[in-house]
């Protein structure tokens, strides 16, 4: 998508960025929910700060999320996985394995739309932390 590789190009001036899409489990049930949970989970490494995008997160508008954002680098924790669930939503496996929840509004978005909010999220926080004009 031209949007999410303009904003993942910007951010490279800040930060590091990986992006690892999982191939979804077909259906949209409770078990194919906790197969894409487990393939989730089973994909992340280390100890990062995991953040769940769920519409039962906490929301911010962008100086918030910049302010929470700046907050958690400063505590040392700079490695970072949001993790975009997908039709049906994060399993409760990967909400409760989250170190914290985030959403992003109270509307239901396509991932591959989330993706490239939470990119340009990411991309404004960065600036307003830096004190650098943002660039449209």
């Amino acid at each position: 998508m031209e949007l999410e590789e303009n904003y993942l190009k910007r951010l490279k001036r800040y930060t590091t960025i990986d992006i690892e899409e999982i191939k979804g489990v077909k259906g949209e049930d409770r078990q194919a929910t906790q197969r894409e949970g487990e393939k989730i989970l089973s994909h992340i490494k280390g100890r990062p700060f995991i953040v769940a995008l769920t519409e039962c997160g906490k929301a911010f508008d962008s100086v918030g999320f910049s302010g929470w954002l700046e907050k958690l680098t400063i505590q040392g924790k700079s490695d970072i996985t949001f993790v975009i669930g997908g039709a049906a939503g994060l399993h409760e496996a990967v909400i409760k394995a989250s170190d914290f929840n985030l959403s992003l509004s109270l509307m239901t978005f396509p991932h591959r739309l989330t993706r490239v909010i939470l990119i340009e999220q990411i991309y404004r926080a960065l600036t307003l932390i830096k004190g650098e004009p943002y660039h449209k």
